[in-house]
């Protein structure tokens, strides 16, 4: 008993320094946690550290284009607009003026070009401004033919029939120098590339000439009794009874067009804010001097971004 209440304070002083040690020893490890690098696979996933970092496509660009166009030029009622204009309040108007006299031609062409743009990016979305022009080497063609058909006339007297013999001959050219769109654009990050739509509208400049001319010989139709040695025969006559022809050209050196354009592409980014794209673009322009025309332009780019 005298031994173990002698021995009782050494014991005490013994545990209180063990246990001082522990706290101290527990205190530095928890600071030498806290200097740890945060690990992707202490937080239990790897989603962060393994993610595709996507491509910064916010801001304005430029770049140049080459490309290869294929054309359709519309010329069959290219003279339909001077016809109606010489035979106007005439029964050979409304006939005349539907006539598709001439074909329609098939072109080919290479063509250059530049464009500038402005994206802006949200999350994976980018959307944008363009504004692209394209000079046409050898867009151009030219038609021409002559028609005949007999038309009736207008109302004649009892017993008669007017008939128009007419010919209509025609032909016209057109050269697309070169067009500008404006377009809206919708893409999607994927990281380097950017698959994209757009869509807007068109302006082009044309050289364009045509020419039309009308020939007609009326006709008067009617049976006449005639009477010869005492006996009455009919005799149909066909008689001329007019002739006129009329004729019309126009040309101009610089016709525009408007029209409409969407298509689609991808551009890929390389060595840090160089753009290299292609695209397929459709364009629709409205009559000019009654001739149509639409082109799909199949090109390749090379951009910057600033």
């Amino acid at each position: 008993m005298i031994i173990a209440e002698r021995s009782s304070p050494i014991w005490s002083v013994a545990m209180r320094r063990l246990l001082l040690a522990a706290a101290m020893l527990g205190t530095v490890s928890a600071a030498h946690g806290a200097d740890m690098p945060d690990l992707p696979i202490l937080r239990g996933s790897f989603t962060d550290g393994l993610s595709n970092s996507s491509h910064n496509w916010d801001g304005f660009y430029v770049g140049g284009q080459y490309g290869f166009a294929t054309t359709d030029i519309d010329f069959s009622h290219a003279p339909k607009s001077m016809t109606d204009f010489m035979l106007r309040d005439s029964i050979l108007q409304a006939p005349v003026g539907g006539w598709s006299l001439l074909p329609k031609n098939h072109v080919q062409s290479t063509g250059f070009g530049a464009y500038v743009g402005k994206n802006w990016q949200v999350y994976d979305a980018v959307m944008g401004v363009e504004a692209n022009y394209s000079y046409m080497d050898n867009i151009s063609s030219t038609a021409s033919d002559a028609m005949s058909r007999i038309l009736p006339g207008e109302t004649a007297p009892t017993g008669h029939t007017y008939t128009y013999n007419t010919t209509l001959g025609g032909g016209a050219s057109l050269k697309l120098k070169d067009y500008a769109t404006f377009r809206g654009r919708v893409g999607w990050d994927g990281g380097d590339f950017m698959p994209y739509g757009f869509a807007g509208l068109a302006i082009g400049r044309a050289e364009v000439s045509r020419f039309a001319i009308v020939s007609w010989q009326k006709y008067d139709d009617f049976d006449e009794p005639v009477v010869s040695g005492g006996v009455t025969t009919t005799v149909h006559r066909h008689l001329p009874a007019g002739s006129d022809t009329l004729s019309r050209t126009e040309q101009r050196t610089n016709s525009f067009m408007y029209g409409w354009t969407a298509g689609i592409g991808v551009e890929y980014a390389f060595c840090g804010n160089f753009l290299l794209r292609g695209e397929w673009e459709h364009v629709g322009f409205s009559n000019v001097k009654d001739i149509t025309v639409g082109l799909n332009n199949f090109r390749a780019g090379l951009g910057y971004k600033f």
